[in-house]
């Protein structure tokens, strides 16, 4: 099977919730106030309390409490809350993917690591819509949990990278494809924007070329949060070609800069996604 094939797969088994489908669709029409969309997320307690954690987390570094939903949408804006609350469905899409065959843990730290880089670097050079790269690299790699799902002898093998064999190198020998593939293919079935899923879609330099800035971010960001989680494999400038950064008009002291930065909102990005119990938000 290919990339496509085990996303169709997927699409028949992991379901958004209902909520996010509706508050989705009301977004989508634009047509929706503000109120209405509150309204929708409200009822649903899950949904309604991440929007919340999010809003008054470091992500935002807003001075005061932010206690409404309909408060937080006037803060962070309409499609902030969109894609956190899309990012969310996701995740909790796959949340029958038993804990004790893959380390989630380790697993979303590499999600937020890459999507904490990417919102910084976003940030620095004025792309608009941070947070919707954020989601690009917190939700980059879940093509690996329908592999797991599907063909958990290949997963198993995917993971066996080392200081020779990156992880990129063992997909493409066992499987043929990306994890970022699989990720895209699926995004793009249930619906969510362009701009989330075409990003992952170009996520590795050596199998496409980036086409806009956030192509761009997103390839840097990826390659920097490998090396970042899996610090026993490989150190923070492995495989850093100049060009990934240069190309946004960046210098090697700004990408350890973005990197200590980062590193210091892992930890309370992580308590506020609570990967281990497979709600990151």
């Amino acid at each position: 099977m290919n990339a496509k094939d085990y996303a169709i797969n997927a699409d028949d088994v992991f379901v958004l919730p209902e909520a996010v489908v509706k508050i989705k669709q009301l977004i989508d029409d634009q047509t929706a106030s503000m109120s209405e969309i509150a309204e929708v997320i409200n009822y649903d307690p899950a949904i309604m309390t991440q929007v919340l954690k999010i809003s008054n987390s470091a992500l935002y570094k807003f001075p005061a409490t932010i206690s409404t939903v309909s408060k937080a949408i006037q803060v962070i804006g309409t499609k902030a809350v969109y894609d956190l609350v899309l990012a969310y469905g996701v995740s909790n899409a796959f949340k029958s993917i038993p804990s004790n065959i893959i380390d989630l843990e380790r697993f979303w730290e590499r999600g937020v690591s890459c999507g904490l880089l990417a919102k910084y670097f976003a940030e620095e050079l004025g792309v608009k819509e941070p947070e919707r790269l954020f989601v690009c690299g917190l939700l980059h790699n879940i093509g690996e949990l329908v592999i797991l799902k599907f063909n958990p002898e290949a997963a198993v093998l995917c993971r066996q990278f080392d200081v020779n064999n990156t992880p990129l190198d063992i997909e493409l020998t066992h499987l043929g494809f990306s994890y970022a593939e699989v990720a895209a293919e699926l995004l793009k079935l249930w619906g969510l924007p362009i701009e989330i899923y075409q990003p992952i879609k170009r996520l590795h330099p050596s199998l496409a070329t980036a086409l806009t800035k956030e192509d761009q971010i997103l390839q840097l960001s990826y390659l920097l949060s490998v090396n970042n989680v899996y610090k026993e494999h490989y150190k923070p400038h492995d495989r850093l070609s100049p060009y990934l950064y240069e190309n946004l008009g960046l210098d090697l002291e700004q990408v350890n800069d973005a990197l200590d930065l980062t590193n210091l909102q892992l930890m309370s990005a992580m308590a506020v996604f609570s990967p281990s119990t497979f709600s990151i938000f």
